[in-house]
């Protein structure tokens, strides 16, 4: 236990008793002695703090990590497969061609992150933050994003093939020439989102929300869009064969007759 000495008092007193100023200035030190940051050298651990470090084409795949702080390091072509990593921090890292296959990511946080052609199939990002992430050409395939927030970020060829994105924010992302075929997509948010020439054939969109949102040559073939909504959406070229849209709200804010199929009837 810190003690501070007592301060002698004389007559008159000092208008600053003393010995209180070094107490004080001791003190302070005292409480920040064990807040310093973690080095980058430290073993990979529970909350290690790597912020800023520089680890390209490290292996910690099957690693726990969870709750680690690991904003803006520089973990390009890194193997994450497998490992844990919920709640980690990834904000603004650079993490392109990084190889997250596998690991668990619920509710970890990659906002303004550089994704781009990382692996993230068969990987647990449910709850997981995306906003302003570039991630072109990111492979999701079978992922789980389950209510993940994507808003503005950038999706384009990006391929999610059966991946879970039910309740997902995708607000104002780009998923131009992305795929989207088998995945689901219930109650997701996509309003304003731009999707030209996106593939979510086979897809799972009841209830969606895609208002405002750029479709154009997009392939919807054989997908659900059963209670979606498409205000103000634009569709030039985009194929709904065989898609389900009962229930749905058209472009033009008409709803869609019950057991309409490839088209708003």
């Amino acid at each position: 236990m810190f003690a501070c000495p007592q301060p002698v008092l004389t007559v008159p007193p000092p208008s600053r008793p003393a010995g209180v100023l070094p107490c004080v200035v001791a003190l302070a030190l005292a409480l920040t002695a064990g807040i310093a940051s973690a080095a980058c050298t430290d073993a990979p651990a529970r909350r290690v703090n790597w912020y800023g470090c520089a680890q390209p084409g490290a292996d910690l795949g099957n690693i726990d990590l969870r709750g680690a702080v690991l904003e803006y390091t520089d973990f390009s072509a890194a193997r994450f497969a497998g490992a844990q990593l919920e709640d980690a921090d990834f904000g603004r890292s650079r993490l392109a061609a990084a190889d997250f296959t596998r690991a668990t990511l619920s509710n970890a946080r990659f906002v303004a992150a550089t994704l781009d052609a990382a692996n993230f199939s068969g990987a647990r990002l449910d709850g997981a933050r995306l906003e302003r992430a570039q991630a072109a050409g990111a492979n999701f395939s079978g992922a789980d994003l389950s209510a993940a927030n994507a808003y503005q970020a950038q999706l384009g060829k990006a391929v999610l093939d059966g991946a879970r994105l039910d309740g997902a924010r995708l607000e104002q992302a780009v998923l131009d020439d992305a795929r989207f075929d088998g995945a689901s997509l219930r109650s997701a948010r996509l309003q304003r989102a731009s999707a030209e020439r996106t593939r979510f054939t086979g897809a799972d969109l009841a209830g969606a929300r895609l208002d405002g949102a750029r479709l154009d040559g997009a392939d919807f073939s054989g997908a659900d869009l059963t209670g979606a909504s498409l205000v103000g959406a634009r569709i030039d070229g985009a194929r709904f064969d065989g898609a389900r849209l009962g229930d749905c709200i058209w472009t033009d804010r008409r709803r869609c007759s019950p057991g309409s199929v490839g088209q708003c009837d």
